[in-house]
């Protein structure tokens, strides 16, 4: 379940584009999307908030990569950061409530934990 981005030889990329750390949280709101469509129904809160939660990460790892001051840069990979911790708050949810299957749930984790800790470092230069 590997998303790359495909790019021609001439292809120029934008700064976020070449973080390994934006590339997994991509990875992340696909899976994100797989627990979403897994819910049962009535459960539109759950979804909502995993899917704004989720789509965050990437999008503010993009605004971050894109600034100029170091400051704004940690800002922006800190906002990330807290987006993804409460994507795994919201996997624990799902999963105490028996909505996620182990294996997504597994894998959802796996991802946030790399994106907590690549967002970790990149906060603190």
């Amino acid at each position: 379940m590997t998303t790359e981005i495909k790019m021609t030889e001439k292809q120029v990329l934008l700064d976020h584009e070449k973080l390994t750390v934006y590339q997994v949280a991509i990875e992340f709101v696909i899976l994100a999307d797989e627990v979403i469509n897994h819910l049962p129904r009535g459960k539109a809160y759950l979804s909502d908030q995993l899917q704004r939660a989720a789509l965050s990460i990437p999008l503010n790892i993009a605004e971050g990569a894109g600034e100029y001051s170091i400051d704004e840069k940690a800002r922006f990979y800190r906002m990330a950061k807290r987006s993804a911790t409460e994507c795994a708050g919201i996997l624990d949810v799902c999963q105490r409530l028996q909505f996620t299957e182990e294996e997504l749930y597994a894998k959802g984790r796996e991802l946030l934990i790399r994106i907590v800790s690549m967002l970790i470092k990149m906060a603190q230069k």
